[in-house]
């Protein structure tokens, strides 16, 4: 922050100056975050007395004064146009995790496979964070020494409309790609990805097909309607046995000599079968 008195500054107009091509958030309205781990870094913020200061900075956020935003291992670096015609330069400071602390985090996260397939699939999951806890990470900010602020304005308010504007802006970008907030503590998207399926074995090369031999389609089309050369006796139905329909028939109620009809008559349907 500029150490220049306030009674000492030059007048300025109170409107920002509009910026062509700036970054906005998408959010016209309402709340800015949509993913639990967005949400989570609001709140995270809330806690550390920051967010009941970030509404100062919604509306550029909204309106597109930020002409820049870089997040790297550790820091954010943006540049939020206000009433100047210099844009002040915000940066955010977050501790990066040494090799060794993503060394157990990568391997907690290859042993569980649900861990693995989730952030391979572009997701964040949901008990990561219990997940570094146990670690001793922390994904987020846990108290105010781990997290640097600061702004080229004039403005003493720690923080000012343009850092709250960048917080506003890296909520969004949370929501699209939760890797961001991984990246701020010192993994980037394919770094994290390719070390994950080293881990879990995932990049070897599998052995390649063999591939049968395709007939073309005009040497089928000659033969398209011709009968398969295949046996169909095989699908011929079993012949029954001899007398089988006699048995099928309601018993008659009349009898000849004291025998059944349907007893007299089944010496013909054997010799009948056995013509057949």
């Amino acid at each position: 922050m500029s150490d220049q008195p306030f009674w000492a500054q030059e007048d300025h107009p109170k409107r920002p100056l509009r910026v062509e091509g700036g970054v906005q958030i998408h959010s016209t309205r309402g709340t800015v975050a949509r993913t639990w781990w967005s949400k989570r870094f609001l709140a995270v913020l809330e806690q550390l007395g920051v967010g009941g200061r970030l509404a100062r900075g919604r509306s550029y956020a909204r309106s597109g004064q930020i002409v820049s935003c870089e997040i790297d291992a550790g820091s954010v670096v943006a540049l939020v146009q206000g009433t100047r015609p210099t844009p002040y330069k915000v940066r955010i400071g977050i501790p990066a995790w040494g090799k060794q602390e993503w060394g157990r985090a990568e391997q907690a996260l290859a042993d569980d496979a649900w861990y693995a397939a989730t952030l391979l699939a572009g997701g964040m999951p949901t008990e990561i964070e219990e997940l570094f806890a146990g670690l001793g990470l922390a994904l987020f900010p846990t108290s105010q020494r781990d997290l640097t602020m600061d702004c080229g304005c004039p403005d003493a308010t720690v923080p000012c409309k343009h850092l709250a504007a960048v917080f506003y802006l890296l909520a969004e970008r949370f929501d699209a790609d939760p890797f961001e907030v991984l990246a701020l503590r010192g993994r980037d998207r394919e770094t994290l990805l390719a070390n994950l399926r080293r881990r879990r074995g995932a990049t070897e090369s599998p052995e390649p097909a063999t591939e049968e031999p395709v007939t073309p389609l005009d040497e089928l089309l000659a033969a398209f309607y011709e009968a398969p050369a295949a046996d169909l006796t095989r699908f011929a139905p079993a012949w029954p046995a001899p007398g089988a329909l006699l048995d099928q028939v309601p018993e008659l109620p009349i009898a000849v000599r004291r025998r059944k009809v349907r007893d007299l008559l089944r010496p013909a349907y054997e010799v009948l079968s056995e013509e057949a």
